[in-house]
């Protein structure tokens, strides 16, 4: 099999990450895999820019973004039928494809002639404009009347009901073998959504068990230049400013700890704007700014005695299964896909979302049990290697594609 993926990034973000390793596994399978992005930062030949008509699409979108529409400006995205990674493909795999770089009404056209699965890593395929609707079910019935337009993707008119019925055109006009996501939660969102008519299902993110390993904590400390005699805390996100990740709940957690708690702890952040909640949390802090190297990434969870996922809304939470390999319990709010990786009891503990007091007793109860930790970062890292090995996900995906080309 030759396949070609398209997302918006090819390594930065948690889904471009899944995406990559999907990538990569499947070439350790020995299947052609191909990788099209507008972000590439990979020194990989199986993996090119997406095409663009810079000055044509620059004056449409003139028209188009003043109008709410992000990507309908794109005609550079019709040319990708011309480019050598799509003329050798068998079977289309998209990914994200918001944050205008891609014009979803080319779907139809694309997959004319060439089977497609759509991997929702987020739920803007499914909404009028937004990647996360928190507690708006508009896009149950339409959208319209949107309650939030800088909700991320941020636009700046309310097409939220036209840009439904043309995504609903699109799906319905394109030849989509399946539709994917990551958790249990959100394939519940797609079965009441537009793409409830295709075949839904999920497939979590695997990863490598042997590069996400659970390290000596005090050698870990030591590189990181971290006192070995106090509780390490670790949270992290690709962005820290972004409110969906929470960072504002998170420093009014740790700033509720008791004082003596404090005294005795640090916090770790790694992700883009780290240095906002090391200014505002009174306690120590070490900011490792934007990491993406695994072996770096494993050293800091590993230094770790609790991960802390304090997120409003995820699909899945790429970080939180990270930490689980390297065999470190997380605590998190129960919103979204969370409840897949961290399971209470098992693997960690979750709060009810936005509850800071609950959130906060989760932290203090686990700090004060060093052999409950221990035993849910067996337990976790057990889970990784059963449940999500990279084997299993390329695999799962395999099994996915043949299914897509003898619908074709």
């Amino acid at each position: 099999m030759n396949i070609l993926h398209i997302n918006q990034a090819d390594k930065t973000g948690g889904a471009a990450i899944g995406v990559y390793r999907l990538h990569q596994s499947l070439l350790q399978q020995s299947v052609e895999s191909r990788l099209m992005a507008d972000i590439v930062s990979a020194d990989d030949e199986q993996i090119t820019q997406i095409p663009k008509r810079r000055f044509i699409d620059w004056q449409i979108g003139k028209i188009t973004r003043g109008l709410g529409f992000n990507e309908l400006h794109l005609t550079s995205t019709f040319a990708i039928s011309s480019h050598p990674f799509y003329q050798t493909a068998e079977v289309l795999h998209f990914h994200n494809l918001h944050n205008g770089y891609f014009n979803y009404l080319a779907l139809p056209k694309l997959t004319r002639e060439k089977p497609a699965v759509l991997t929702l890593h987020d739920m803007w395929g499914m909404t009028g404009h937004c990647a996360y609707s928190f507690a708006c079910d508009r896009w149950k019935t339409g959208c319209g009347s949107c309650p939030d337009l800088a909700t991320d993707p941020a636009i700046r008119r309310d097409s939220t009901a036209l840009q439904w019925k043309l995504k609903h055109w699109a799906y319905h006009h394109a030849n989509l073998a399946a539709v994917v996501s990551t958790s249990r939660w959100m394939v519940a969102q797609l079965e009441q959504s537009l793409l409830g008519h295709l075949p839904i299902y999920r497939i979590p993110y695997g990863l490598d068990a042997q590069q996400y390993v659970p390290l000596d904590p005090m050698t870990c400390r030591a590189t990181l230049n971290i006192s070995t005699y106090r509780y390490v805390l670790l949270c992290a996100a690709q962005s820290m400013n972004n409110p969906r990740k929470g960072g504002d709940l998170l420093v009014r957690v740790l700033n509720g700890l008791p004082p003596s708690l404090r005294k005795e702890t640090v916090l770790l952040v790694f992700g883009k704007g780290g240095q906002t909640i090391t200014n505002a949390v009174e306690i120590a802090t070490v900011d490792l700014g934007y990491v993406q190297a695994d072996a770096e990434k494993a050293i800091a969870y590993s230094a770790a005695d609790l991960f802390l996922f304090p997120t409003r809304a995820d699909a899945f939470g790429l970080v939180a299964q990270e930490a689980m390999a390297c065999g470190t319990p997380t605590v998190a709010f129960d919103a979204g896909g969370v409840s897949d990786i961290v399971r209470p009891g098992i693997t960690g503990l979750l709060a009810e979302p936005e509850n800071v007091e609950q959130f906060r007793d989760a932290i203090a109860q686990l700090l004060e049990d060093k052999l409950m930790r221990e035993k849910m970062g067996d337990q976790g890292r057990q889970i990784i290697k059963t449940e999500y090995s990279l084997d299993r996900y390329a695999q799962s995906y395999i099994a996915l594609y043949k299914k897509a080309l003898q619908i074709s």
